[in-house]
């Protein structure tokens, strides 16, 4: 049966509370199996607020799955692990999670919190096969995961950095208004993979624009952006192109807004937890975003679920993505009848989903999803006389986002150079 012609687990959970089951149909005939996940991300520390709002995500989706939407053998559990953005404790978080039994690891904060962690499960699942752990990480951007650094165990549910950015290209070269760029952002591997994939974009899309500034700054430590602001209007720059998350971003965007700094800002996570808070009107159509939703994208399954989960958490739903990895990891786990991460990651690969935006599929070769994303504009919202399709604001501002582009998964399926090796353990338990 095509997908097309079948209503998906995500699109079930969306509307879940909407049609209630018979309560015959809520029991399952047996006790399911407890799926373990292990949440490893900030819940300390500088970014402790977007490691707490990830969380309350995950456990929405589960939640809302294991409630509305029963599988016949499997129920999920999602626990945090408390890593405060350090590889040191992240690799010591993990060893404690694999302990206490976790084969599934979710992880999204800090690309080289990522990076630590896919080696380190790779060694792990090679000195102990049996006892095999699973990496699914849900923001961690660098390329590298899926390209030189690629991983049988590794699967990415969020777009990279080079598409990110190839899909910020787009709007780049359309707009009249960029001449002048100024790139900041976080010191470590992702900052400075945006920061190479800027530079490359514009040379192929817009030489005529300069890049006036190259700019990486501590990560989590810097309480006062404003001399950062200060390099940026001295540079002449009409445009700023950041990939800052957490508190970087809002305190980035509030030193612009308090400093009168007009410019164009083309940001990963602008419509993230506090950010559009920080903005404010001085955002108003000058600040974009590339991800794979935002509230104004037309769903009513979404829309549902957002209200539902705002009424309830007091806070917007953002990480559209989270539901797309539960319901994809349930698919997973069905198709192989089995919990086995081995057997898991094979069904995974190369898995389709109906999603509210449209079909998302997990590319075999490299592991990375490949979704739509949209690019879109921070502007006033209907009832403040803004577009008439802006009709849900963020952070209850009164702004919101205006689609400009839907780039298609087709489109942002960059070529990849991933040689995944898979060990001969992992292969003689292949599908045949």
């Amino acid at each position: 049966m095509r997908l097309r012609t079948i209503l998906g687990v995500f699109t079930a959970v969306l509307v879940a509370g909407l049609v209630p089951l018979p309560a015959s149909a809520a029991q399952p005939a047996s006790q399911p199996e407890v799926i373990k996940l292990a949440f490893i991300d900030p819940l300390s520390g500088p970014f402790a607020n977007a490691g707490e709002s990830s969380l309350r995500h995950f456990r929405a989706a589960v939640e809302t799955l294991n409630e509305r939407v029963p599988m016949k053998a499997y129920r999920f559990e999602v626990t945090g692990f408390d890593n405060k953005t350090s590889v040191q404790d992240s690799l010591t978080q993990l060893r404690l999670a694999i302990d206490q039994g976790f084969r599934y690891i979710i992880q999204g904060q800090s690309s080289a919190v990522a990076l630590a962690l896919s080696d380190a499960i790779n060694k792990q699942n090679a000195r102990d096969p049996q006892h095999a752990v699973l990496f699914l990480n849900y923001a961690a951007l660098d390329p590298d995961l899926t390209e030189s650094k690629c991983s049988f165990w590794h699967f990415r549910f969020d777009a990279s950095v080079d598409m990110r950015v190839e899909a910020l290209g787009g709007a780049i070269e359309k707009a009249p208004d960029v001449h002048a760029v100024y790139i900041i952002g976080q010191n470590y591997s992702f900052g400075q993979q945006v920061s190479r994939a800027v530079k490359d974009m514009l040379a192929r899309r817009r030489p005529d624009v300069k890049v006036v500034g190259d700019e990486l700054h501590p990560i989590g430590t810097v309480k006062d952006f404003a001399p950062y602001i200060a390099k940026i209007r001295a540079s002449g720059a009409d445009t700023v192109v950041t990939g800052n998350w957490g508190n970087d971003l809002t305190l980035l965007v509030k030193a612009a807004r308090e400093a009168n700094l007009n410019v164009n800002f083309y940001t990963f996570y602008a419509g993230s937890l506090g950010a559009v808070t920080a903005i404010g009107d001085a955002g108003d159509g000058r600040v974009k975003q590339v991800n794979e939703w935002h509230a104004n994208v037309p769903s009513k399954e979404a829309e549902a679920y957002a209200r539902r989960y705002k009424a309830k958490y007091g806070e917007d739903w953002f990480f559209f993505r989270a539901n797309t990895l539960v319901d994809m990891l349930a698919r997973a786990l069905q198709k192989a009848g089995s919990a086995d991460p081995v057997r898991v990651a094979f069904a995974l690969e190369g898995e389709r989903d109906a999603t509210p935006t449209g079909e998302v599929e997990m590319r075999a070769a490299d592991h990375q999803l490949l979704q739509p994303l949209f690019v879109s504009t921070l502007v006033k919202t209907a009832a403040r006389g803004g577009d008439k399709s802006v009709r849900y604001d963020v952070e209850n501002t009164g702004l919101g986002f205006r689609t400009d582009t839907r780039i298609e998964p087709w489109v942002t399926a960059l070529p990849t150079a991933c040689r995944m090796q898979r060990p001969a353990a992992v292969l003689a338990q292949a599908p045949r």
